[in-house]
């Protein structure tokens, strides 16, 4: 097959992409304001909790089989190579670029995380509905594009809150231990540099002040009662804390629950004799779930496009930083994911469908995650910053993605 046919048949989903999320943009303009910051609350929240969950179930549900599975055990490893080689790009982009402390773990989840789903979910079945695709029947790969775009967005979901929320929120809890250190350290100076007689504060007690046993009281104390703390409320406190620092209530998120569920029913055959296939005798649950999930991508990109707005608004921003983020990115990661995935082929640790593989390369080219904002607005630092990264790195994800999405097709095909 051409480039030049597969140039067409990858620019097509990008375009269409583009195209709704500039409605997107011009729906959160001022004099417009459909699209408000609240109402983008809300709909997000709707799209959180029931739209990908929805899409994940129904999707993984139709077509995950125990030889699916057998197949599909790639995919988390190569989840794992985007973000661990995503992180030592993102270190050299620091080390380059020297940003601002507090930024810097959110220059390394910017080059660690990427949009693993939603973007997929969007550009996988648009590409197969186009003439000049190399993967068959439209039908049959979109039903297996989605599937597959599914099980990586729950992936990105897991390694995005374990991984890159603790790199981000360390890096924040470091840069306030070096600025309450940095405090301390001036108010110390400043103490020292006074003089004898400027000092005005006695440094004895005065006669009149009586030790009252309300005073004895308001001053903290330790009581042993001789009990000792219990192997078993040991653990329980550790796994408290444990689970605070992994944040395991964004881990479990619903579009994780999602693909449990979706798991769940495809591999039981009680359950998927029941609600998958013209035949199933409540097809019904899974023909609604469908149709909810159906939802997801329309909702999604708009979303996109009205978040990317604030980026227009936010400026300070250090362009070598931006550049940095984008090159390791658009370049270095798809370079080095292309060899990843033709040496996992040539080593049959891939199986031979070039849908599959496609969907393998492509994970390593896609702009950051959106959820990436989330994690900013959770610690209330990086906020502007990274709706300036966000908007430049979606608007070069136009070409990028284009010129990326010819290349990987022309490989596979």
């Amino acid at each position: 097959m051409g480039l030049v046919s597969l140039f067409v048949a990858s620019s097509m989903p990008v375009l269409k992409v583009l195209l709704v999320t500039a409605v997107g943009s011009f729906l959160a303009l001022d004099h417009v304001n459909i699209l408000s910051e609240d109402a983008r609350k809300h709909i997000n929240t709707v799209v959180f909790y029931v739209f990908n969950p929805a899409l994940i179930i129904g999707n993984l549900a139709k077509t995950i089989t125990y030889d699916s599975m057998v197949k599909l055990w790639f995919m988390p490893v190569n989840v794992f190579l985007t973000f661990l080689i995503g992180s030592l790009l993102g270190w050299l982009v620091n080390l380059v670029t020297r940003p601002p402390p507090h930024l810097r773990g959110l220059v390394i989840g910017c080059c660690a995380a990427g949009n693993l789903g939603n973007i997929l979910i969007i550009i996988v079945p648009a590409v197969c509905k186009e003439k000049g695709s190399p993967f068959g029947d439209p039908s049959v790969c979109s039903t297996y594009g989605m599937a597959y775009a599914s099980l990586s967005l729950a992936l990105g979901a897991i390694f995005l809150w374990v991984y890159v929320y603790n790199i981000v929120r360390i890096s924040l809890e470091a840069n306030c231990i070096d600025m309450d250190g940095s405090a301390v350290s001036d108010s110390t100076s400043k103490t020292s540099s006074l003089k004898p007689e400027s000092v005005t504060e006695p440094l004895l007690l005065p006669k009149d002040y009586n030790t009252t046993e309300d005073s004895i009281d308001s001053l903290p104390y330790t009581i042993f009662d001789g009990k000792t703390q219990g192997f078993a409320e040991k653990l329980k406190q550790n796994i408290v804390k444990i689970s605070r620092k992994l944040n395991l209530k964004r881990l479990f998120a619903p579009s994780t629950n999602g693909a449990i569920v979706g798991f769940i029913v495809g591999l039981v055959p009680l359950l998927r004799n029941s609600l998958i296939g013209d035949e199933a005798p409540l097809r019904v649950i899974e023909d609604s779930t469908t149709m909810i999930g159906n939802a997801a991508v329309p909702v999604l990109t708009l979303i996109i496009g009205a978040n990317l707005l604030k980026g227009l608004r936010a400026s300070g921003v250090q362009k070598s930083m931006v550049i940095g983020i984008i090159v390791a990115r658009y370049i270095a990661l798809p370079l080095i994911g292309t060899l990843v995935v033709k040496t996992a082929v040539r080593l049959n640790l891939v199986h031979a469908d070039p849908l599959y593989q496609f969907v393998l390369l492509l994970q390593f080219a896609v702009p950051p995650a959106m959820n990436m904002g989330t994690i900013t607005q959770l610690f209330g630092k990086g906020e502007s910053e990274c709706s300036v990264i966000m908007l430049w790195t979606y608007v070069c994800a136009t070409i990028s993605l284009t010129l990326w999405s010819t290349f990987f097709m022309w490989i596979v095909g």
